[in-house]
């Protein structure tokens, strides 16, 4: 049987007439037999979409077809069931909750930095300071040697913890990173905002970084928002699963837990913590 493929991509860039766009592409995808989740918005898209490779190849193409959007480069992996339930196309006020006006990634976007040059820059061993702006239950699952973790529950808790970091930081080399790379263009926006003078995002995130660079400097797996829960540094899935009580990903030695049963409780949940 042929393996799903996964894409995701964003692109912040002005869009309009969303009503119309959203019922285009939900035929589109609905049509091709797609499962995933479409974000619409006036400063973008962002989405996570399986199928087939052929039936992802209309989505695309209707995809490039809007201004704005033609050079939309999406990234993608292979599941060998599809990992998604169904087929949504959402109108938001923001493709990615930050809650945070003024910040505008498609006018003031934060310098990129290529996974390539930052492996390249940790092979050096060359002094900067790698800012994990994930939430930390994803941190837990894996992130870069020798990361900064934000420290937050939910993005929106990120404006928070920038206040909390050093102020000898603001003069520093910082390259911050997420999953994909769409929490760090705000991130990266609002620290410079906050008199940070040095900052960079890493360019499609650990996903990216994974696929140009493997595991290296990277101890774990990476966290991801749909069935598989993760995928190590080959972009396969792991065996890591969702905790059915309490939401919390649990790797392979977790599982093995005495407090894991699965479908009730976990070591994170076991007696109502």
């Amino acid at each position: 049987m042929p393996a799903f493929i996964n894409l995701s991509a964003y692109k912040f860039t002005p869009l309009s007439d969303l009503p119309a766009l959203r019922e285009k592409l939900l035929g589109v995808s609905r049509a091709a037999g797609l499962r995933g989740t479409i974000l619409l918005s006036p400063e973008g898209i962002n989405f996570f979409v399986a199928g087939l490779r052929a039936d992802l190849g209309e989505l695309l193409t209707v995809l490039r077809a809007v201004p704005g959007l033609e050079d939309l480069a999406p990234k993608e992996s292979e599941s060998a069931d599809q990992p998604f339930n169904r087929m949504l196309v959402k109108i938001k006020k923001e493709i990615i909750a930050f809650g945070v006006d003024g910040i505008d990634p498609s006018r003031r976007p934060t310098a990129k930095l290529s996974a390539q040059t930052l492996k390249q820059w940790l092979d050096e061993g060359r002094p900067v300071t790698l800012l994990d702006t994930r939430n930390d239950y994803e941190i837990r699952m894996g992130t870069f040697r020798g990361a900064v973790a934000a420290g937050i529950d939910h993005f929106r808790e990120f404006p928070d913890a920038v206040a909390r970091l050093p102020e000898t930081l603001k003069q520093q080399p910082i390259v911050m990173f997420c999953t994909g790379g769409i929490r760090c263009e705000k991130a990266g926006p609002f620290m410079e905002r906050a008199g940070f003078q040095n900052v960079h995002q890493l360019d499609g995130g650990i996903l990216k970084y994974f696929e140009e660079c493997g595991g290296a400097h990277y101890d774990g797996e990476c966290f991801v928002f749909d069935r598989r829960v993760g995928v190590d540094p080959a972009l396969r899935e792991t065996k890591s699963v969702m905790c059915f009580n309490c939401q919390m990903p649990l790797k392979e030695d977790e599982q093995r837990h005495p407090h894991y049963v699965p479908d009730k409780t976990c070591p994170h949940c076991f007696g109502g913590k």
